[in-house]
């Protein structure tokens, strides 16, 4: 059952970066984050940070074009993926998305167009439209708020 972990309202880029950065150390290979949100509300912005503070400035384009970009991250591997260009569930498939899941860390925008190949046990990052800025909701199961207890009690102060 996935339980809301935390709400944080982010007002500038770099926060959202930082956000995604604070995230990356608790990360192991076979977990799927699944990032929701409108067009431009920050989804590569958040996976840039997150890959970056990985590995340093290595440039990190969107995946929009190519579905997938991949880098390693020395214990596993990291998949970005944007999905938004996928027509049916099964064209998940054809990616090795499916068939890698459990040797990588896969970092996935658009994860409704998976359909029901989407891991149950992913970790949902929304990212909303807030006033001047964004608000950040992540949700996940109860392995999820026990992994990432340190993070929570750190932002909720």
């Amino acid at each position: 059952m996935k339980n809301r972990l935390i709400s944080k309202v982010i007002t500038s880029e770099t926060y959202l970066m930082d956000f995604g950065g604070m995230i990356a150390p608790y990360l192991r290979a076979g977990d799927v984050i699944a990032l929701r949100g409108d067009l431009g509300a920050g989804k590569t912005t958040l996976s840039r940070g997150l890959i970056q503070s990985r590995l340093g400035g290595v440039e990190v384009p969107s995946p929009t074009y190519t579905l997938v970009q991949t880098y390693d991250c020395g214990t596993y591997e990291l998949w970005h993926c944007d999905l938004y260009r996928l027509e049916a569930p099964a064209d998940v498939l054809e990616l090795g998305l499916i068939d890698m899941e459990a040797e990588i860390v896969s970092l996935i925008e658009w994860p409704d167009k998976m359909g029901a190949y989407l891991s149950a046990q992913a970790l949902n990052v929304h990212i909303g439209f807030y006033d001047a800025g964004r608000e950040v909701s992540i949700s996940g199961d109860d392995i999820w708020a026990k992994r990432l207890s340190d993070l929570l009690g750190e932002l909720c102060q």
